[in-house]
């Protein structure tokens, strides 16, 4: 008989209620959307984009929230755990991601989006580059590596709650499972906005909270970092406790992928499509740079500090459920913890619309059946149909999970950035970007990852992402400037002249 710990779970599913609270608010614009006639800037717009009117403050919380995920919460202060301050030093470079995403993408992606009435980024790479195989082969590495993606998130949120509740991992992860499918079938991306709203909030308030008490348990942090080096010295040292993990190539180059390149992320890209006004936009870099920064110190730090208050943990990613159940009363840690689970919520939902829309938005009424945009009640089934389909794929895939979900989730995430950072970017801003280009660079990329990945995991001593970037981006120029221009409507239409 498993020791299920009442309290952590009455406050779980308080806020639980919260969430669905959202979800149903947000599902009478869905069902709004949905009721008209044809689906010309209606269900899909709502479903996949919350109608283009994010404020500043939902929108610094959306993007902190949808990108600081289990990897950030629970899978980073695992490793964290593992290999000391390093990876606390490693994690920071994530900390400009809201101001970076959003001063490169910034009005030009918005005003472009509205223009072409995307609702996804491969709404945006069709239009650019119109080419059938460009928006084929996206919307496939999309399907893909998100599904394996969410696998690493929901994996994370189920550790979180076997670790707080008491209950099997298994029965933790339907429990999330529901509710995720849930809120987000039924409230579409406005409920993913403001449950993101509320869940960065909670995140805050519960990072906070736990910081405090862990360093209020280990004596202060001088007393911490002493019992730290007298454990391992490793674990205060800039490359980790595993000699020649962390080297200065590795480090840097890493910053590529969790840094500057995360403006090549899907979730990450549509955020910037879906704000209401400039003035949203400066608040929202203002607001996302200010929590992200707080966040990521904060959480690495717990982990890294947990090494020495909760030794001896067998699965690095269930230190922050102990600290929290060991350091604070049931139902206070069932608070604090909501905001780990909120982070890995307000991720999963996110990539759960990307993938929906890849599927009916990009592949079926683009190439399958083009007359269901003309009937919104059929592309609402279609679209409640295939969340649940992708639901029901990502819990198989999290079914058994590996020791330590950070590596899944990195995986996914550089497989994504490999098939879209220079077709946006360069498509964006470069005119002589054309589609020959944009394939030559999506195949190299995502080709030569995954089998860096396997063959050659450190090219040159830097993570195995850096090299495919660097030979995706000469793919691409080169087959663009040897081959024809873009046709002058493309040009006119993202750049007017």
């Amino acid at each position: 008989m498993q020791n299920i710990n009442m309290n952590v779970l009455g406050a779980l599913i308080v806020y639980f209620i919260g969430v669905f609270g959202i979800g149903f608010y947000s599902m009478k614009f869905v069902a709004k959307a949905s009721s008209q006639v044809t689906d010309e800037g209606g269900f899909l717009t709502e479903y996949l984009a919350g109608g283009r009117d994010l404020g500043g403050f939902v929108l610094a919380m959306t993007m902190v929230a949808t990108y600081l995920s289990a990897g950030s919460f629970i899978g980073g202060p695992g490793t964290a755990y593992t290999f000391g301050l390093g990876w606390v030093f490693l994690a920071m470079s994530q900390m400009p991601t809201g101001y970076f995403t959003l001063a490169v993408l910034g009005k030009k992606f918005a005003i472009v989006a509205r223009k072409i009435n995307a609702v996804t980024v491969t709404d945006f790479l069709r239009a650019r580059y119109d080419n059938k195989a460009v928006v084929i082969i996206s919307s496939i590495s999309i399907i893909a590596f998100f599904i394996a993606a969410m696998g690493a998130q929901w994996i994370g949120a189920a550790r979180l709650i076997e670790g707080s509740v008491g209950v099997s991992y298994r029965v933790a992860l339907l429990f999330f499972a529901i509710t995720v499918l849930v809120y987000t079938t039924i409230g579409g991306f406005r409920a993913v906005a403001l449950t993101d709203a509320m869940q960065g909030v909670v995140m805050t308030i519960g990072a906070f909270a736990l910081l405090i008490g862990t360093i209020t348990a280990g004596g202060g942090v001088t007393n911490i970092i002493q019992n730290m080096y007298a454990q391992d010295p490793g674990l205060i040292s800039p490359f980790g406790v595993q000699e020649g993990f962390m080297t200065m190539a590795w480090v840097t180059s890493f910053w590529i992928l969790v840094g500057f390149a995360i403006v090549g992320l899907p979730q990450v890209a549509t955020r910037a499509m879906s704000y209401k006004d400039s003035n949203s936009m400066k608040k929202g870099i203002i607001y996302g740079t200010v929590v992200s920064m707080f966040l990521l110190l904060s959480m690495h730090f717990i982990g890294a500090f947990g090494s020495v208050i909760v030794p001896g943990i067998e699965a690095g990613d269930l230190v922050i459920p102990t600290m929290a159940t060991r350091l604070f009363p049931g139902a206070i840690a069932g608070i604090i913890l909501a905001g780990p689970l909120a982070a890995v919520m307000s991720t999963v939902d996110s990539q759960l619309l990307i993938v929906v829309g890849a599927i009916v938005n990009d592949l079926y009424i683009n190439y399958i059946n083009p007359e269901a945009r003309k009937n919104a009640k059929l592309t609402s089934r279609i679209s409640f149909g295939a969340t649940i389909v992708v639901g029901i794929l990502v819990y198989m895939v999290a079914f058994n999970p590996p020791p330590l979900m950070v590596w899944l989730n990195l995986y996914a995430n550089a497989g994504l950035i490999s098939t879209f950072l220079w077709t946006v970017i360069l498509g964006l801003y470069w005119k002589r970007a054309n589609a020959p280009g944009a394939l030559a660079s999506m195949v190299v990329g995502v080709g030569t990852y995954i089998l860096f990945s396997k063959v050659w995991a450190r090219p040159l001593g830097m993570h195995t992402i850096a090299l495919p970037l660097i030979l995706s981006l000469i793919a691409f120029v080169a087959v663009s400037m040897s081959t024809r221009e873009p046709e002058e409507r493309i040009i006119e239409t993202f750049w007017g002249i």
